[in-house]
């Protein structure tokens, strides 16, 4: 082989070695920058937002976001049936006319006394305040309330029998007036959302005006005819501001129309026993609304 050919042949061969190491360095070069170009490419590219997994809007949530607790002031307005009837107070007032008498031994006064029941009708209204604990959807609730109510009703009775030892009579008055009332709940109820049915039981006062007399006589059988000693005779008379007894229950539906202002429909029964001798009860249904604190 000349000089010159071997010349050659040693560059050929170098230019190939020098190839075969520039080819692999390329391409690992060409690979690392895959990852790198690969987003910025893809923003180029319109995106629809709505279908982004971080972009979804939150489902509803279907739990209250009403805030029952706290303090709350109303007043109410209705329809009340109030409803008198006798009592055993009445017929003692009759029993107590003959006292240690024989008459007791013939007849029995207190059913002389006996009547029906009477009820007078109208609107009642009145104003309440309260405090509710929220246990969950759970709430308990303690309120006052005072209604005025303003209804009455009249009765009277008379009756005679004939003893052995002359006739007898027995007269009864029996009037009452329930003015108004005070009383004291706790309340049972279960929120939905912003509405929550409830039950209510509690105590009551009323405030009466009464007029609960019985008057006797009893009459000898002589001529003439004249009263035994010491008739005729009367028990009880007119008394105002006469306090009675009793409890309240009933139940409603409220609402939150607001965070701070609640509507109400209710019903509520109230009874108050032995008012000088007259049971009354109370019916009332009734609309209200409340401002929460």
């Amino acid at each position: 082989m000349i000089p010159g050919e071997v010349v050659r042949s040693t560059f050929a061969g170098e230019r190939r070695m020098l190839i075969r190491s520039i080819v692999p360095a390329l391409a690992i070069a060409t690979l690392a920058t895959v990852p790198l170009q690969a987003p910025a490419q893809a923003a180029d590219y319109p995106v629809l937002r709505g279908s982004q997994i971080e972009d979804a809007p939150l489902a509803p949530s279907m739990g209250s976001a009403t805030n029952w607790q706290g303090f709350y002031l109303g007043g109410f307005g209705g329809l009340a049936q109030t409803r008198f009837r006798t009592d055993k107070g009445v017929m003692d007032i009759a029993r107590g006319n003959f006292n240690g008498t024989t008459a007791l031994n013939e007849f029995d006064p207190g059913q002389l006394v006996l009547t029906s029941p009477r009820s007078d009708r109208g609107s009642t209204f009145g104003a309440f305040a309260g405090y509710n604990f929220a246990f969950g959807d759970a709430i308990i609730g303690f309120e006052g309330e005072y209604g005025r109510v303003g209804q009455s009703t009249e009765a009277s009775t008379f009756e005679a029998r004939l003893l052995s030892t002359g006739p007898v009579a027995v007269a009864s008055v029996q009037n009452a007036k329930l003015n108004d009332y005070f009383n004291a709940r706790i309340r049972l109820g279960y929120a939905y959302g912003r509405i929550m049915p409830y039950f209510t039981a509690g105590a009551a006062v009323g405030r009466f005006d009464t007029n609960i007399a019985v008057a006797s006589d009893w009459l000898a059988s002589t001529n003439p005819v004249r009263s035994y000693l010491g008739w005729p005779r009367q028990i009880g008379g007119p008394k105002k501001d006469v306090w009675g007894y009793g409890y309240s229950v009933g139940g409603g539906v409220e609402a939150a129309l607001t965070d701070n202002l609640l509507v109400r429909a209710e019903y509520l029964f109230s009874s108050f026993n032995d008012v000088e001798g007259v049971t009354v009860n109370l019916n009332s249904a009734r609309v209200g609304a409340a401002l929460k604190f």
